[in-house]
C-alpha cells in the first residue's frame, strides 16, 4: 500500500505526533503571566525591594540617630568606632539593629529552609511580613513620632531591623544574581570587576546598575520625606511607603506563582 504523502515512509506516525507544536491543549486565553520568565520577574521584584531598602535606611539613619536597619555593614562600622571612643556615635541603636536583623534572618531562614527553589507560599508570607511590619511601624510613627534615645525609637529600630532580616533571608532563598535587596557592595564589585574596562564581558551590567540606582533613589526619597515633613512625620511616611511597596511586590509574586502552578 502506498504511504500517504503527508507522512514520510521512514518516520513513524507516533514520532510525527510528538513533533507537533507544544501548544496542543493549551488554552489561547491562558493568562500571560503563566508564560513569563520566572527569573526576570524575580529580578524585577527584588529590584523593587532594593528601592524600599534605600527608603528604610535613609529614614533610619537620619531620623533614628544614625542607625541602619537594613545595611548591617554600616552598623558594624559605626558600632566599632563608637566602642573605640569616637565622639557622638551611638552604641545601643546599632547594637539593637544588628541583633534584630540577625533574629529576622534566622526566622526567615528557618521558615524557608525546606521549601523548593523559586517563589512559594512561604516566600509570599515572609515578604508580606516585612511589608506588614514596615507599614505598622510607619503608622505608629505617624501617630507617635519617635524621638532619638527613647524606648519607642529603640523598639522601632529593633523591629524594623527584624523585618529587613526577614526580607534579606527570603531574597537569599530566591537567589537572584547580584541583587540581595539590602546591600550593593558586592553588586558594585561585580559591576566593576566584570566590566569591559577590566577586561571582562560586561555581563549583568544592567541589573547591577539598576540595583545601585534604585537604592540610591530610595535613599533620596527617604531623605526628602524627612526634609519636607520633619523627622517624626517623615519617618512614618517613609516606612508606610516602604511597607506598601513591599506588600505589592509580595502580592505580585504570589499571584504570578499561583497562576504558573495552575497552568502547569
Amino acid at each position: 500500500m502506498p504511504v500517504p504523502a503527508t507522512v514520510p515512509a521512514t518516520v513513524p506516525a507516533a514520532v510525527t505526533d510528538a513533533a507537533l507544536p507544544a501548544t496542543r491543549g493549551r488554552r489561547d486565553d491562558a493568562p500571560v503571566t503563566t508564560r513569563r520568565d520566572p527569573a526576570r520577574l524575580h529580578l524585577v521584584l527584588m529590584l523593587t525591594l532594593t528601592f524600599t531598602t534605600g527608603v528604610v535606611d535613609a529614614v533610619g539613619y537620619l531620623g533614628l540617630d544614625r542607625v541602619f536597619t537594613a545595611n548591617m555593614t554600616g552598623n558594624v562600622v559605626i558600632l566599632g568606632m563608637a566602642l573605640a571612643g569616637a565622639d557622638d556615635l551611638p552604641v545601643l541603636g546599632p547594637a539593637l539593629a544588628l541583633g534584630g536583623f540577625l533574629l529576622g534572618a534566622a526566622l526567615g531562614g528557618r521558615v524557608l529552609a525546606r521549601t523548593a527553589p523559586g517563589w512559594g507560599t512561604r516566600s509570599t508570607s515572609t515578604f508580606a511580613a516585612t511589608g506588614v511590619l514596615a507599614l505598622g511601624l510607619g503608622a505608629g510613627a505617624l501617630a507617635a513620632p519617635p524621638e532619638e534615645g527613647t524606648g519607642w525609637a529603640f523598639a522601632l529600630t529593633t523591629v524594623l531591623a527584624t523585618a529587613m532580616g526577614l526580607q534579606a533571608a527570603a531574597a537569599r532563598k530566591l537567589a537572584v544574581k547580584d541583587v540581595t535587596t539590602v546591600v550593593v557592595t558586592s553588586t558594585l564589585t561585580g559591576l566593576a570587576a566584570d566590566s569591559r574596562l577590566a577586561g571582562g564581558s560586561g555581563e549583568g551590567w544592567a541589573r547591577r546598575g539598576l540595583a545601585v540606582v534604585l537604592i540610591l533613589l530610595g535613599a533620596g526619597v527617604g531623605a526628602l520625606a524627612l526634609r519636607l515633613l520633619g523627622d517624626g512625620t517623615g519617618i512614618g511616611a517613609g516606612l508606610v511607603l516602604a511597607g506598601v511597596v513591599t506588600l505589592v511586590a509580595a502580592l505580585v509574586g504570589h499571584r504570578w506563582a499561583h497562576a504558573r502552578r495552575v497552568a502547569a
